[in-house]
């Protein structure tokens, strides 16, 4: 059955991105570049139910209210592809850095050009990078929302913390608070498998670091609360989901955390 349902959402996920962005798409680039926004958001919205529907699984989101206004860095877990776009609809205008041959891919490119997502060769330096922190301070001066993943890369659950330096130099350089969002949704949708697992889960956003730090401090300061936070909630989902296969990093880090009482 979970063969059965994993192959019926794959399908319906992928018709459900080619019809929305050929039905959408003269809607989304005749209005204003922020109203457009409700495109990707509904499409976003969509996919939920999809899961939901077809696979049995759900999510809900806690902290809420640590959310700030105007701009910050939205500093989320990454471990799955469900993680780049689910939280879209609780983002006023965020954006992303993200790799320039993405804004050549014919349709999409277009999308994210028009949402001004910030563009990077990712082997560029000097002027280039101070380009890029340029545009990117520009957004935030506007008020929108960085999205960047701490640690680069899709994470399995559970996996050692491998955090990047980059975050400290964004945080550094643009001056505004980091909020860390905590969750496991790899356990249900794995990254590089197509099997999706049915299941409830929690989104969990905690409480922002407030900008002025240095950035070592800071660093250590992310990872220490994010670390912590996610090992919760890893206890929790495994709990509140006793039949769910476990990875192998997931269920070792379970075994270490019993073993520390």
């Amino acid at each position: 059955m979970i063969i059965l349902r994993s192959v019926l959402f794959n399908i319906a996920f992928y018709v459900n991105l080619i019809v929305q962005m050929i039905v959408m798409t003269p809607i989304y680039f005749l209005v204003p570049r922020k109203t457009a926004w409700f495109v990707p958001k509904n499409w976003a919205r969509s996919n939920h139910w999809l899961f939901k529907t077809i696979v049995g699984t759900t999510f809900e989101i806690e902290g809420l209210e640590n959310i700030p206004k105007g701009g910050y860095i939205f500093a989320p877990k990454h471990q799955s592809f469900w993680d780049v776009y689910a939280l879209l609809p609780w983002l006023s205008d965020p954006f992303f850095i993200l790799k320039r041959e993405l804004m050549w891919i014919p349709l999409f490119g277009w999308y994210v050009m028009k949402q001004r997502m910030v563009p990077v060769d990712r082997g560029a330096r000097g002027r280039v990078m101070a380009a890029v922190m340029q545009r990117a301070k520009d957004e935030m001066a506007t008020g929108r929302q960085l999205i960047i993943y701490p640690e680069g890369t899709r994470r399995p659950p559970g996996a050692p913390p491998h955090y990047k330096y980059g975050i400290a130099r964004l945080y550094r350089d643009l001056a505004v608070p980091v909020v860390p969002v905590v969750m496991h949704p790899g356990l249900f949708w794995p990254r590089r498998k197509f099997l999706r697992f049915p299941g409830h889960f929690k989104v969990r956003i905690l409480p922002p670091i407030e900008a002025g730090l240095d950035p070592d401090v800071f660093l250590q300061t992310l990872v220490d609360v994010m670390e912590k936070a996610s090992d919760e909630l890893l206890v929790e989902t495994a709990k509140d989901n006793p039949h769910l296969p476990l990875p192998p990093t997931a269920a070792q880090r379970l075994k270490e955390l019993q073993a520390q009482g």
